[in-house]
């Protein structure tokens, strides 16, 4: 029963506590209860809580016919119904039936049915009933935003920013997360930035954590570490961002570095973490770190993600053995499992084994993708399976609905140029059903050089020329060619181009890890601590394989210099200088691995072999296009590179 207090004055003792006070006899009267909700009401709010969606929809069309109407949170439930069932028609069904009485939904409902129009990507529905709202808070405006954002519709989020801010609704943390992914410029970040700081919400965790991400993104890193030193806590969100950044824009040594940090400020690694620390070994490739990474892994529940991530590192630190322990304890593989361990396989020159693993995953594995049959092309090329590399490419779209995209032409180039048919290379690329760039004129390039073709490679020098004036690469080459054949006016015309252009080659560089340090070698360069020590190992190896036929092959040096001079100048090739370190730091039960800026020169290939075959031991080089496993006197690439 409810009563009411009924006095109409006000004494002094109304201010007192009720214990002080006298009461009137008459101080309460009874009123009628609440009449009991209609039957049909009950019954709708009891079909949407328990998720009955096609009844709850039924039940909704009884009310309708009756005029009645039901609580704002059944209404609620049945709208996530809708969501959760894609049903879209029911949706708009809804909506209808809310604004059946000419009102407007209220605030709470409108919200949530923006957010169900914005979830089917029926984004003008969702501005519609957003213009037509008498009212509009906070959660309006960030739906709306984060609308815009998911669809790329950078330049109107941002302009629901201002437009929110005139009508006097203050941004928050949801907010400035959803619009900080609609900048498209460092310009348009600092603005927003300042947005934040304008209001207060700078130190917010959520937000300073969606700053770094996008700061990173535009190559800002400065900006994010600032922001994130400036940070009074911290959670593992914003260490995952701030990790994440510098592993994605190629400082892999800062974000190890971090890594170290996060760990002992008492953070756990979760996921996001080791994933991104595995994504910074592989870049610097730094296998002895990814090791010790790998521990953490396996800590951890079986991970499909983290496993693909240590897929990658030992593939491409040219660690097959390990790679293949991880593929085959791997109770789950999907399509980039299979993608990653075949590419790996061909790029270690193990050919013939990637092809038998995409054999496999045809019936085993999930269906391929754009990415597997690179990978598939990519062995048939450095075996030179001229044949099965053509059955690939005209097969893909019948037999995986895969359209050949620019990899996979580029694939079939450089199969066409080692397999020295360069003519029909070049008709590849003109019957191309798009303009070819400037990587698949270098591979043609390439080729030329090794079948020794001048006037082709002069067609393609120019094309790359054409698209790219300052490319070091292609007068290098093109002036070498011209040396092989004894065109000297053609060499000097390419280097008075160079001199004029201001254009300078690139220098060599190698590094190795010894002693979980990287340690970099440059060509000619002998500034290394342990240079006399590396100069002594090297004149030792040169003289023990001269013994087993090493003679310098000086047709990898620019022609323009003397004999003695090539000599000279090939003897300080960065890997060379990098095999000498590491002959004379690492232990012979270990392969020596070396990483290259440049594809390795024909003569310190020859070098390698024999080094490896005196001192009985294994040296494995990665370039910028594959590995070369060298190991008694052979190498993976069987000479074909």
């Amino acid at each position: 029963m409810h009563t009411i207090e009924t006095s109409p004055a006000f004494s002094s003792s109304y201010f007192l506590p009720l214990r002080h006070r006298s009461l009137p006899s008459r101080l309460f009267v009874s009123l009628p209860s609440s009449s009991p909700p209609h039957p049909l009401v009950e019954t709708f709010a009891c079909l949407c809580q328990r998720g009955a969606f096609s009844d709850a929809i039924a039940a909704m069309g009884s009310l309708e016919v009756h005029g009645l109407r039901a609580d704002p949170l059944s209404y609620s439930n049945l709208i996530k119904l809708c969501i959760r069932n894609n049903a879209v028609d029911e949706g708009r069904l809804v909506h209808r039936h809310l604004s059946s009485d000419g009102d407007h939904p209220k605030l709470f409902l409108s919200n949530t049915l923006i957010s169900m129009y914005t979830k089917f990507d029926l984004l003008d529905e969702a501005q519609q009933l957003f213009d037509r709202m008498g009212e509009r808070n906070v959660v309006s405006w960030t739906t709306m935003i984060s609308a815009m954002t998911n669809l790329k519709r950078n330049e109107e989020a941002l302009r629901l920013l201002i437009s929110m801010q005139r009508e006097g609704v203050a941004p928050n943390m949801y907010t400035f997360s959803a619009v900080l992914r609609a900048c498209q410029t460092l310009a348009s970040l600092w603005s927003v930035h300042c947005c934040i700081v304008k209001y207060g919400l700078e130190s917010d965790v959520f937000v300073r954590s969606s700053l770094i991400d996008v700061y990173s993104k535009f190559g800002g890193l400065d900006y994010g570490y600032r922001v994130f030193r400036e940070m009074a806590t911290r959670d593992l969100v914003v260490w995952n961002s701030i990790i994440g950044g510098f592993a994605q824009g190629g400082d892999g040594y800062k974000a190890i570095d971090l890594f170290t940090q996060m760990r002992r400020a008492g953070f756990l690694a979760n996921q996001g973490t080791l994933t991104s620390v595995l994504r910074a070994c592989t870049g610097m490739v730094l296998l002895e770190m990814g090791r010790q990474v790998h521990v953490h892994v396996v800590k951890r529940e079986r991970d499909l993600i983290l496993n693909n991530a240590l897929l990658d590192l030992y593939c491409k630190c040219g660690s097959l053995e390990e790679a293949d322990a991880v593929f085959q304890r791997m109770s789950e593989r999907d399509v980039i499992s299979w993608s990653t361990m075949i590419s790996g396989l061909a790029q270690n020159g193990r050919s013939s084994d990637a092809l038998k693993l995409f054999e496999s995953m045809k019936f085993l594995g999930p269906k391929p993708n754009y990415i597997t049959i690179v990978g598939v092309l990519f062995a048939c090329s450095h075996a030179g399976l001229v044949e099965d590399g053509w059955y690939y490419f005209r097969s893909m779209k019948q037999l995986f609905d895969i359209e050949p995209g620019r990899e996979h032409y580029g694939c079939m180039v450089d199969l066409l140029g080692r397999a020295g048919k360069l003519e029909e290379a070049l008709k590849f690329i003109q019957d191309m059903n798009f303009e070819p760039d400037t990587v698949i004129w270098r591979t043609l390039l390439a080729a030329c050089r090794v079948h020794k073709n001048a006037n082709l490679a002069a067609h393609a020098a120019k094309e790359i020329l054409r698209l790219e004036p300052d490319d070091e690469g292609a007068y290098i080459l093109l002036s070498n060619i011209y040396a092989d054949s004894h065109r000297w006016n053609e060499v000097e015309q390419v280097r008075k181009s160079m001199k004029d252009r201001r254009v300078r080659k690139e220098p060599g560089r190698s590094w190795i890890e010894v002693g979980k340090k990287i340690h970099v070698f440059i060509v000619g360069d002998m500034s290394h601590p342990q240079a006399d020590g590396i100069e002594k190992e090297l004149s030792r190896l040169i003289s023990r394989i001269a013994n087993i036929g090493y003679v310098p092959d000086t047709g990898f040096v620019l022609h323009d210099v003397g004999k003695e001079q090539k000599e000279e100048s090939l003897r300080y090739h960065s890997e060379k200088l990098a095999i000498a370190f590491g002959v004379l730091n690492s232990t012979r039960s270990k392969p020596i691995r070396i990483m290259k800026n440049l594809r390795i020169c024909g003569d310190c290939h020859t070098f390698a072999k024999l080094v490896a075959k005196s001192e009985d031991t294994t040296i494995i080089i990665r370039d910028p296009v594959r590995f070369h496993h060298f190991q008694d006197g052979a190498c993976s690439c069987g000479d074909y590179w």
